[in-house]
């Protein structure tokens, strides 16, 4: 069964507009899984969410919608946020951790957008010539985490008179190449194998022994 279930937790506007379309790209397109259904984030302010009080209150309430929703398809929660100045490496693992302690009976998985979530319209810029003005190739950072490319290189780059995050986020989700964001982004790839290890595990759950 490559079904899936996903409430997100996230911390922006743009996030909250363009996580189901990134979700169910990376479920149908890369991955080839069957169906997922991404049910409406819940929104905080990051320096809250990392902090035991406020995910405690994002992971209880997610855990409450997706029990509602009254769906036998298995289900996580997936908390994404963006690593600003701190290391994914550290970052990731400590939430993880953190969100553990607090709802061990959940299927729970944090990832870290290095450094934000436009470093990975970064990492697939060579894709989004309708959106950014590249006229050379060379424009393109190489390791756009290590440079640490994010929000700003893209309003830099934009083709309209100013980069929106509640408009232009959503229509890039949708047109960015996700093999070659994956192939260029670190973090970006995490996400994309936290749902692979969910298809994997419901596929092979599902079948008859």
């Amino acid at each position: 069964m490559s079904r899936l279930r996903v409430l997100p937790i996230v911390e922006g506007h743009g996030e909250d507009n363009s996580v189901r379309i990134l979700l169910q790209r990376i479920w149908g397109e890369l991955l080839e899984g069957e169906y997922i259904e991404v049910l409406k984030p819940i929104r905080g302010k990051r320096h809250k969410l990392v902090k035991a009080a406020e995910l405690g209150k994002a992971l209880n309430l997610g855990i409450l919608k997706l029990r509602d929703s009254n769906q036998q398809d298995p289900s996580m929660i997936l908390v994404l946020l963006d690593a600003d100045f701190d290391l994914p490496c550290v970052l990731g693992p400590s939430l993880s951790a953190l969100a553990r302690g607090i709802r061990a009976d959940a299927d729970i998985s944090c990832v870290i957008a290095n450094i934000e979530y436009e470093s990975w319209f970064v990492a697939a810029a060579g894709s989004l010539g309708g959106f950014l003005n590249l006229p050379d190739d060379s424009e393109i950072p190489s390791d756009p985490e290590k440079g640490r490319h994010g929000k700003g290189w893209i309003q830099k780059k934009f083709r309209g008179p100013k980069y929106s995050e509640t408009i232009d986020q959503p229509a890039m989700t949708q047109a960015m190449d996700l093999a070659l964001c994956r192939q260029r982004s670190p973090s970006f790839d995490k996400l994309c194998r936290e749902l692979e290890a969910r298809l994997e595990r419901n596929t092979h759950d599902s079948q008859p022994s």
